[in-house]
C-alpha cells in the first residue's frame, strides 16, 4: 500500500503549514510519527513540556531531528507544531498553544 499524503490525527493550521513545507521524505517520517500518535498519545519517547501558567498537557514527540510539538485534549493529540531541533528553543510556544483555544 503507497504512504498517504496526509496524516490520521488533527493538525492546527499552523502544524498543517509546517509539514508542508517538510521535503518529501521527512514529511512521510512525520506522517507515520504523527498517525503514532493517534494510536498512543503518551509514546515513551515523548517528553511533557512544562510551561509556565500553561494547565494542559503539552508534550514534544522527538522524530529523527524534528520534534513534533502537540497537546493532548480529552486523550486526543493536537499537533501544535513541527520543529527542527536544535535550535528551537521553544520561543513560540505560546502562539502555538493559541491556535488550540
Amino acid at each position: 500500500m503507497p504512504p498517504r499524503n496526509k496524516p490520521a490525527a488533527y493538525l492546527t493550521p499552523l502544524a498543517y503549514a509546517d509539514l508542508k513545507k517538510l521535503p518529501g521524505n521527512t514529511r512521510r517520517q512525520m506522517i507515520v510519527a504523527i498517525d503514532g500518535l493517534g494510536k498512543n498519545s503518551r509514546p515513551p519517547n515523548s517528553k511533557v513540556l512544562t510551561i509556565e501558567g500553561e494547565t494542559r498537557e503539552i508534550r514534544r514527540l522527538r522524530a529523527g531531528e524534528w520534534r513534533i510539538i502537540y497537546a493532548i485534549i480529552a486523550e486526543r493529540s493536537i499537533i501544535l507544531g513541527i520543529r527542527r531541533r536544535p535550535p528551537y528553543y521553544y520561543q513560540d510556544i505560546h502562539r502555538l498553544l493559541g491556535n488550540i483555544d
